[in-house]
């Protein structure tokens, strides 16, 4: 799709994204799109017999900003989400204080390079501040490496690894 942050050139993207400083507009329309896309998934899997307690979301970047925000506005209860190198989006929308959604509890790992310079790891601390005034703190980690640009490396995705061996353990 069209991105104007790209000179409205076309890129693979879940939504528009206008600007890259914590006061841009966002594209409140293409980002509640965007989630109920994902719940359309997350439904379609639950059809086929998987229960969404055994569902992890996960993205990088916008993908990871859309997991957090689906996994807080679904009625579905999810296992985690794995928010890589991203930012909670609409953040403004959400109330102050606990959600009272079915997702809570959820588990969050969340990770940033410390040298990102697209998605600058001051967004991911500031995100990483409202989740836990959101949901449980115990349940939500952060996790930066140094001299990680906007990428993913080994440790991280080992810990991406032990994250979701952690919250889906085999069923026997």
């Amino acid at each position: 799709m069209p991105v104007s942050l790209n000179m409205n050139m076309s890129m693979p993207s879940w939504f528009d994204i206008i600007g890259l400083s914590p006061d841009s507009q966002e594209d409140e329309a293409g980002i509640k799109q965007a989630a109920e896309n994902v719940k359309a998934l997350i439904d379609q899997e639950v059809k086929n017999g998987i229960p969404s307690n055994r569902i992890i979301l996960g993205g990088f970047s916008q993908g990871g900003a859309l997991s957090l925000y689906t996994a807080l506005t679904t009625h579905q209860k999810l296992a985690g989400v794995v928010a890589l190198s991203c930012w909670l989006p609409l953040r403004a929308s959400f109330p102050q204080g606990p959600i009272s959604g079915v997702n809570k509890d959820i588990a969050v790992l969340q990770c940033h390079g410390d040298c990102d310079p697209l998605v600058p790891v001051m967004f991911g601390s500031l995100t990483v501040e409202k989740l836990k005034t959101m949901i449980n703190p115990a349940n939500v980690t952060f996790k930066t490496y140094s001299g990680m640009m906007h990428s993913s490396s080994l440790e991280e995705m080992m810990d991406v690894k032990q994250f979701i061996d952690k919250h889906l353990p085999p069923i026997d």
